[in-house]
Order: C-alpha cells, then structure tokens, then sequence
C-alpha cells in the first residue's frame, strides 16, 4: 500500500433528521437514545460506522470481489438455514492471516478491531486509526410517541392487524467529533485513498439511508483539518458549534434546517489561532444551511 497516513487529522460532521429514530436503544423499548439531564439526543459511533460500512459494501465495491471486502458484516454460511459467520468463522475466510485481513478490509484499517485466532480466547487486536466520540444533538429534542397498524394479522386465521408502537424525534440534528491518528495508522496501513473513501462514505452513506425506518436521514456540514506539526490536534472541535433559532421558536419546535442558522464563528476562531499548525481545512455544506459567516477563503470544498 502507498499514501500512509503521516498527519493527524480532525473531523466534525453534523446531519439531521426528521419524523424517524436515528439509533434506537434495545434497553429500553427501542426509544431513541436521550440524555435526559440536557435533553440531547445521542447516536453510538457504532451506528455511524455501519452507515459507512453499508456504503462501503453497496456502492464502492468492498464486497468480497476483487480484494476488496468489509470484515465486520452479515455472512451467511448455511443458505438453507441462513445461519450467520461468527467472528472466528469470518477470520476463517482469511485463514486468519492478519496481513491479509488488513489488505482487503477498508474497515479494519480504519476502525480497527479484535481478529480472532484459532483458540477461542487468543485474538489480535488493533486499534482503530479512526475513533467517533458519541454523536450528540445541538438541538433539544422532542420526542414522540406513534401508534399504528401492521399490515399482518397476529395469528394464522385472525382478522384483526397487528398493533406498531414506536417513537420518532420530529427533529434532531446530531454532532459527530472524529480523530484520525497517524500513529495507530501505521499498525493498520491506513492510507490516504482509504480516508477519501470514509469521507464519501459518512456524506453519501448517511443520504442512502433510505429504509423505512431510516429516510429522513439528511448530511449537512462535514469538516476535516488535517495537522502538520506531529502529534498534535485542537480537539474537541464539535464543541465550537452551535445554532440560533430563528423566529423565537424554542429549540423543541424545530421542524427543518430552515428553522435555525448554523454557527461557526467559534470555530472559525480557533482554527484561525491555530493556523500555524494546521496544513489545510477541507469542508461540504449543504445548500440548505445557512450559516451566520461565511467560509474562510483558505478552506477547501471536498469533492463528494
């Protein structure tokens, strides 16, 4: 592999969305994740890096085929029963060859992981070049409780239709924070060409989640500054953004982008004051949101 990663690099990625639950939580009812004491909602790293992994597998050819593959996916092993492949049956695809496990799966070389071995309790474990903190909403949330109608009766021979309970956030707009750290790069071969890809993987995955129980999905600000001086990063960079309601509304009665202006003046700042340290600013917005300044002129539009 050629284009190591050689610099750190910082990520801040915001999207929203509308009328659906973004990451449900299996211990309780399913609800949407909620941190009660600031009434945020909150969506596991874990759910972001299956959109990238979707994408990955979906549309840029990480299947299995031509040396390429995901680790971490559904295999089925027994089309009959369609028993799924455990962690030591998927390493058993690679006859457990760590160097070749790293060659063809984009998403060990990004997030790492536990490779298991032969012996149930021997495994390699690597660490990820690419760590999410827990994405958090920069609005307060309002949650809802819906109640419909399946389109299947219960039982054989019953007439009535099943009953759906579910609950949906009219509106969230979440705030992921990222780090790509060069150092475990170099354990994990994590090459340049391998972060384009996580680039366009969390813009376009996030808009390909089109499921009934994901459309709504809408990315709207991506940001990546990379470092050049070794071993150093801003950090927390999520925490320089923030969003003033338009209208007088309250932040629990927003519906849309349109209701709100996207504030990066603090951020703007702090990259400004750290300017000497940083190689570049590369960024995407949507159309829709509208910010309270405009983007410095230094900063570059990622193509996605």
């Amino acid at each position: 592999m050629s284009n190591l990663i050689q610099n750190r690099s910082e990520l801040v990625f915001c999207y929203d969305v509308k009328d659906i639950n973004p990451n449900g939580d299996p211990a309780d009812e399913n609800k949407p994740r909620i941190d009660e004491e600031s009434n945020t909602n909150l969506v596991t790293d874990t759910r972001l890096k299956r959109t990238i992994r979707d994408y990955l597998y979906d549309y840029k050819g990480y299947n299995g085929k031509n040396g390429k593959d995901i680790f971490v996916r559904e295999v089925i092993y027994d089309k009959e029963n369609e028993y799924i492949k455990t962690a030591h049956q998927r390493a058993g695809d690679f006859d457990e060859a760590k160097d070749e496990i790293l060659e063809k799966c984009i998403d060990i070389r990004l997030f790492g992981g536990a490779i298991p071995l032969g012996s149930k309790s021997s495994s390699i474990k690597l660490t990820g070049p690419v760590q999410f903190r827990m994405g958090r909403s920069l609005n307060d949330i309002d949650m809802r409780y819906l109640k419909g109608t399946g389109a299947f009766a219960s039982k054989k021979k019953a007439t009535q239709k099943t009953f759906r309970d579910e609950y949906i956030l009219p509106y969230s707009l979440i705030n992921f924070y990222g780090v790509i750290n060069e150092n475990a790069a170099k354990t994990t071969k994590l090459t340049e060409s391998d972060i384009d890809e996580l680039i366009e993987a969390m813009w376009m995955g996030t808009k390909n989640l089109i499921t009934r129980s994901k459309i709504g999905h809408m990315p709207r600000f991506l940001l990546k500054v990379s470092y050049k001086k070794k071993g150093f990063h801003i950090g927390d960079l999520e925490k320089y953004l923030d969003i003033k309601v338009k209208n007088n509304l309250n932040e629990m009665d927003i519906r849309d982008v349109d209701d709100y202006i996207f504030k990066i003046d603090k951020l703007i700042n702090i990259l400004s004051d750290n300017k000497d340290k940083i190689k570049n600013v590369e960024y995407k917005i949507d159309d829709r949101l509208e910010l309270d300044m405009d983007i410095p002129s230094d900063w570059q539009k990622l193509e996605i």
